[in-house]
């Protein structure tokens, strides 16, 4: 059987979804595959969701039993209190959901298509899927493309990146903002690109994994890390979408930062040192830095480094967090994180989701019939096989009567006779497949020619 376990924002809390964030998604197919009843293994790791895709070597009681076992042995502290599991049928239509974006925070958005395809990619790799998981992906990313086409979901859709930002734009600038990208994956392409797409131009990219190639094949200045801090106290909007399993970004990062600016006043559109007498961040006349707030502890407020900006933002795009909650504590910061962007997310486009949802519920319906008519293929063969035994034996013996000519007219006669014979049995066997009911003809070809070895 087929079973998919299923962890997103519509059935667990963001704090188990960080917990799973962590585990090792890579390594995880190969984990689950390990238990001797799980014949193949798929692991969807978003953002927003952490499913599980196995083949299942049992039946409909057992199987959803094998695999919260296999994914509880797999996941260990990273597991979950309660992974909702999904068979079949419900598995499939499940998975074509998500790849259209049906299940998505924001529903219809694209990056989740690309997210199913390399999770399929990723297990091929490991070696853990089997030829049923291979079909189930396979009809997801033909279903998803098909809703694509043929409805409107992917227009009305927006992304994360994209809302997160949307959000963001009631309180910036974008031409005049200085924005630091903090990331250099898959995810930090797509955010570069939206902020690009805002008219953002001054954008600084700092990879606290020490990345450069990023910076240089997009054209937009590194950030050394040892001025990370600087880098973000000076920024406008500040944009993490980093892989890290830890907080890049916290409260001390950013009073660090504000410090070494007040220390140096070497923010964007400082004054000469002579003109400080109306600095805003507590300068006297002269820049002397002694006299700024910062220096004597404890009076945040007065001295926020705000340069005539109402707020500084950050944008947390990270599951797990890349930014420390604790940052909600710095005077003049205003976060926008996974959990706040959700309660953003825009509602339904109505008649391009109901589209969409009718053909995935088609599409699922037609690969439940297809599994279940392969269910009962080796039945169908054994009995195809079971009567070309029959009808080759009674050639041999046709073969010792007549003429030439009339032991042709007899093999044609007697090999038309066997396709009719057989034509009904495998109709009947689709559909009762198609119904479901497939151990009925496994059943009868037992019980009528003794063939009890193809269920």
């Amino acid at each position: 059987m087929l079973i998919c376990l299923t962890a997103s924002h519509k059935n667990a809390d963001f704090t188990a979804l960080e917990a799973l964030a962590t585990a090792d998604a890579k390594a995880m197919p190969s984990s689950l595959a390990s238990h001797p009843a799980v014949d193949g293994a798929v692991v969807i790791s978003t953002c927003n969701r952490f499913e599980v895709y196995l083949d299942v070597d049992a039946d409909e009681h057992r199987a959803p039993e094998i695999a919260l076992s296999a994914a509880a042995a797999a996941l260990g502290e990273h597991h979950p209190e309660a992974m909702a599991p999904l068979a079949d049928g419900d598995a499939a239509e499940h998975l074509f959901a998500v790849a259209a974006g049906l299940e998505s925070v924001v529903v219809g958005e694209g990056e989740i298509a690309g997210q199913v395809r390399r999770a399929l990619a990723s297990a091929q790799r490991a070696g853990t899927t089997s030829p049923q998981l291979e079909r189930l992906f396979q009809r997801a990313s033909e279903t998803q493309r098909g809703i694509k086409n043929r409805t409107g979901l992917g227009e009305a859709g927006r992304s994360i990146v994209r809302l997160g930002l949307d959000l963001a734009s009631a309180r910036v600038d974008w031409s005049q903002a200085r924005v630091l990208l903090v990331g250099t994956g898959r995810f930090a392409a797509v955010s570069l690109a939206e902020l690009r797409r805002r008219g953002a131009e001054r954008i600084e990219v700092w990879s606290p994994s020490g990345r450069e190639r990023f910076a240089r094949s997009h054209g937009i200045p590194a950030v050394d890390g040892r001025d990370a801090a600087l880098a973000v106290a000076m920024a406008d909007v500040v944009v993490t979408c980093t892989s890290a399993d830890h907080h890049v970004v916290d409260a001390a990062l950013i009073r660090e930062g504000r410090a070494r600016l007040a220390a140096t006043h070497a923010h964007p559109g400082a004054e000469p040192a002579a003109a400080h007498a109306g600095c805003p961040i507590g300068l006297g006349a002269g820049g002397d830095a002694a006299t700024c707030p910062l220096h004597h502890g404890g009076h945040e407020a007065a001295c926020p480094v705000d340069h005539g900006r109402p707020a500084q933002v950050v944008v947390d795009m990270g599951l797990p967090r890349n930014v420390d909650p604790d940052v909600r504590d710095v005077h003049g910061i205003e976060l926008l994180d996974l959990e706040t962007i959700r309660l953003h997310a825009p509602l339904e486009h109505l008649t391009a989701t109901d589209d969409a949802r009718a053909i995935v519920q088609k599409a699922a319906r037609r690969f439940e019939r297809g599994t279940e008519e392969r269910r009962v293929a080796p039945a169908i063969t054994a009995l195809r096989q079971h009567v070309e035994e029959a009808l080759e034996a009674e050639l041999a013996r046709v073969a010792k009567r007549g003429t030439e000519e009339e032991r042709k007219v007899a093999e044609q006669a007697l090999r038309h006779f066997a396709g009719v014979l057989l034509h009904k049995p495998t109709v009947r066997a689709r559909e009762l497949a198609a119904d479901g009911r497939h151990d009925d003809f496994l059943a009868a070809v037992d019980a009528l020619f003794g063939i009890d070895d193809v269920a």
